[in-house]
């Protein structure tokens, strides 16, 4: 008979990095609540004692892990923050396409988790919801700056667009959907600017 060999668990240093990036792989190819606080420990690899001295809850791990990609820079919004590139470019960027090699693809993870965690009082929810709420702010302040009409509503078309175009690229497999909506957004703004008569017409 032949033998299997299994990982050795580690602990101590990097535990919690290895928790959070088997987390992370676990989550996007089979969901989060199809994910068991255990297999993370295997992919990790740690021991349950580790895993649970740095997360007590698997809503604690969830929510280091968006924590996660928003400080990596791995959501569309992080774009929305950048200072070398202006304000017009980091809101069309919301609608870039994303990696290449991303497969499957996948949509906004904050939505992911809010339609996984739904009671609206769930730390999950309550947190997606949240950065949510904060890409709208960082949208609104840039067509502001832009001086463009009305930017509470613009921030909120704009949002709703790119949240639109993450969801159907993930359902529809296509990485970059996102030009569509980019269409859209680009004549939104258009018609915003100060100074044309388009948004009169």
């Amino acid at each position: 008979m032949g033998t299997t060999t299994t990982a050795p668990r580690r602990g101590g240093r990097g535990g919690r990095e290895r928790i959070l990036a088997a987390a992370a792989q676990l989550f996007a190819a089979q969901g989060i609540n199809a994910t068991g606080m255990e297999q993370v420990a295997e992919e990790a690899p740690v021991s349950k004692r580790t895993l649970y001295a740095h997360f007590r809850t698997k809503s604690d791990l969830v929510i280091a892990h968006l924590q996660d990609l928003v400080s990596s820079g791995a959501t569309l919004e992080s774009v929305l923050t950048r200072e070398d590139i202006p304000p017009r470019e980091r809101i069309l960027g919301l609608f870039d396409q994303l990696a290449a090699d991303a497969a499957p693809v996948r949509g906004c993870p904050f939505i992911d988790a809010a339609a996984e965690f739904p009671d609206p009082k769930s730390a999950v929810h309550s947190h997606a919801r949240e950065q949510k709420l904060r890409m709208t702010e960082l949208v609104t302040s840039l067509v502001r700056e832009l001086g463009c009409r009305e930017p509470v509503a613009l921030a909120e078309q704009l949002v709703t667009l790119a949240d639109g175009a993450a969801s159907r690229a993930m359902v529809l497999g296509e990485a970059d959907y996102g030009r569509h909506a980019r269409a859209a957004a680009e004549v939104l703004l258009e018609r915003a600017l100060p100074g044309t008569n388009r948004a009169r017409q």
